[in-house]
């Protein structure tokens, strides 16, 4: 699997989600099979560069080779000079939002709401594969809603302006994350253009990894939710499509390291309110896949303010499971 110059390790990509693609995830998950980690939206207005939660962002410090940097916007120039500010910082692919669903995105005539101005998307992408001498992807839904699915459209419209692979959400705007996305879309696209296509949405297993590739015939996978509490899915999936069997699960002694890790890393990264803050939502999802029973608990753990506290609670989680399945 090829971006412009960049050959992938495999066809798995780390989806980017505001909020949880930070550098931690994002690390977290190469190493564990994802092919390339692409980071969160950022804002394509230079007001925004040197808040700190934008630079957050864009920190890409230590990341493996090909680093994904998605920006968002709707100023054909503006968009070109995030490309080109982004670049200079680092980034070796420019991947540009028009499938986010969130209000606050639609709102100001961005994300996924693009889909409905295809002059628009045109005039954006041209100016930012014309800005910037590295690949540039884009990302987007099958269209604005069910009734106006223009996803192959705007594929034929990407392809000329230059960019080097789609990345296709299986549901409209306005279907959000509700139902079930369906990839007959994604199929309609990828037998309509030349360029890589990646499907999205619901994958959550190796077998569902591989309907979905069956079906599409795509290129390759970006896999977003199903990372979440899970960052193993990649090589649990990568297994699974190179050998047809499915791969051992992680121990319990692989997974505490694993969350250990993670958290201890987003307290370092972050600072210590910020890194217990944003660690409360992984470590939800973590225990979740684990045992739901534990919910309460963990819930409860949403309490705590300390770095070392947070860790303390994840010891004994594992440590009362353990005992408890000993005794089962």
């Amino acid at each position: 699997m090829k971006i412009g110059p960049y050959t992938l390790s495999n066809n798995l990509v780390l989806s980017p989600m505001a909020g949880i693609t930070d550098r931690p995830f994002r690390q977290l998950c190469r190493e564990l099979g994802a092919g390339l980690a692409v980071s969160e939206m950022t804002a394509s207005n230079p007001a925004l560069r040197n808040h700190r939660r934008t630079l957050l962002k864009l920190d890409n410090t230590g990341e493996q080779e090909p680093r994904s940097v998605q920006i968002v916007g709707t100023t054909p120039e503006q968009m070109a000079n995030a490309a080109k500010f982004n670049a200079s910082n680092g980034a070796q692919i420019i991947d540009i939002n028009m499938g986010c669903p969130a209000k606050k995105v639609c709102n100001v005539a961005a994300g996924s709401a693009l889909l409905r101005d295809e002059p628009l998307v045109k005039q954006i992408l041209e100016a930012v594969v014309s800005a910037v001498d590295i690949p540039v992807t884009l990302k987007i839904r099958t269209g604005w809603d069910p009734s106006n699915k223009n996803a192959a459209t705007i594929a034929k419209i990407a392809e000329q302006a230059g960019i080097q692979a789609l990345a296709i959400h299986g549901r409209t705007r306005e279907c959000k994350y509700k139902g079930d996305a369906e990839f007959d879309t994604i199929k309609l696209v990828k037998n309509s253009v030349g360029i890589p296509i990646f499907a999205n949405g619901d994958i959550t297993t190796p077998q569902r990894a591989l309907e979905v590739l069956e079906h599409t015939q795509a290129d390759g996978l970006l896999i977003g939710r199903g990372a979440q509490g899970r960052p193993w899915i990649f090589r649990e999936i990568d297994h699974f499509l190179k050998t047809g069997s499915e791969l051992e699960s992680p121990s319990m002694k692989e997974i505490q390291s694993i969350i250990t890790r993670h958290i201890i890393d987003l307290h370092q990264f972050y600072g210590e309110i910020m890194g217990v803050r944003i660690a409360r939502k992984h470590i939800a999802w973590y225990f979740s896949h684990i045992d739901s029973s534990l919910m309460p608990l963990v819930k409860k753990s949403f309490l705590l303010q300390e770095p070392q506290q947070q860790l303390d609670f994840i010891d004994h989680i594992f440590k009362t499971y353990k005992k408890n399945d000993q005794a089962a």
